[in-house]
């Protein structure tokens, strides 16, 4: 599979792009547990030509994260235009365009999502960015506005006549938002379509390394992508990747790495943040969300402690108690 002149292996696994989670620090985190591409938080094409200092850091990519891709959104098609060539020069490998956010500050302005509802605006901005930019085009979209709208089969074929070189679909409308289970079946009718010839990558309630082989078995897409799972547990790359190599699920004895690894999330946010309680904070979605310490008898009250620390060293110590529970369980 090839996304521009990027080749992937088989069986390629993509960090979804979320807001408030796929910093630099996280999508570091996550290439080093496997992910193939990692994807920058939202990107506001209006923020980024005005030069809102906040968004601009989100242009910021290392090395050791690369392959990486800019998101925009947007509902302008000059603006989105004008963004894309700003980030451009941030040196990405790829540009994406957020079609999908269902959020409702987005969605209902007409950005995201919102275009699902004026298509022609939606492939206008398509073509525009693609021939504004040397750098490979992709779209991110859903299965449609609603129940009574899930035109993402044709659709499909419209964006990659505009220039795009990849397009990932989330399983859902934007109706849906979140809620309800993503439905798999369009986004495989899109990749068995045989006038689609750009790759197709499956996004939606992918939580576990079976459900994720069976999405690459059952629909045939060409990568799949891993988003809200991926919430304190980046190391899901690498679980998925174990089973569909050998069958098994990854021995978790590892406790002790993967604890140290949430620590070294926790100091890419601070040293990020250069703030110690802001980095913190950005890292308590993680704290929150994952499954290491499920399962430890009585364990409401450390978590409640985790989420209310404000300091690193207070912070690990309470983690290191966590982890003496695992070990004695």
């Amino acid at each position: 599979m090839k996304i521009g002149d990027i080749e992937f292996k088989e069986y390629p696994l993509f960090l979804a792009p979320m807001e408030d989670v796929t910093d630099i620090s996280f999508r570091k985190l996550c290439k080093r547990f496997g992910a193939d591409l990692v994807y920058t938080e939202f990107v506001s094409a209006d923020a980024l030509i005005r030069s809102i200092a906040k968004t601009e850091l989100k242009l910021n990519i290392e090395d050791e994260e690369r392959p990486t891709v800019i998101q925009l959104y947007g509902k302008d098609t000059a603006t989105i235009v004008e963004a894309a060539k700003i980030a451009e020069e941030a040196k990405p490998d790829i540009i994406d365009l957020n079609f999908g956010c269902p959020v409702k500050k987005i969605a209902g302005k007409g950005g995201g999502a919102g275009l699902l509802r004026d298509i022609p605006k939606l492939l206008e901005i398509t073509r525009e960015v693609v021939k504004a930019v040397k750098l490979p085009v992709t779209v991110k979209t859903r299965l449609g506005w609603d129940d009574s709208n899930k035109i993402i089969v044709e659709l499909a074929e419209q964006i990659q006549d505009c220039g795009a070189k990849a397009l990932a679909i989330h399983g859902r409308t934007r109706a849906q938002m979140y809620t309800g289970e993503a439905d798999w079946t369009l986004i495989g009718e899109v990749k068995n379509n045989p006038r689609m010839t750009i790759p197709i990558i499956g996004n939606g309630d992918v939580t576990t390394p079976e459900r994720a082989k069976e999405c690459f078995d059952k629909y045939g897409v060409d990568a799949v992508m891993i988003g809200r799972a991926t919430f304190g547990r980046p190391w899901i790359f690498q679980e998925v990747k174990h089973f569909i190599k050998t069958g098994h699920k990854l021995d978790q004895e590892a406790h002790e790495i993967l604890i140290q690894y949430l620590k070294d999330l926790i100091d890419e946010n601070i040293k990020m943040f250069e703030d110690e309680r802001r980095g913190i904070t950005h890292s308590r979605r993680h704290l929150a969300a994952t499954p290491l310490f499920k399962g430890i008898d009585n364990f409401k009250q450390t978590r409640i402690q985790m989420l209310r620390e404000e300091t690193r060293d207070g912070l690990f110590e309470i983690i290191d108690k966590a982890q003496s529970m695992i070990i004695k369980k």
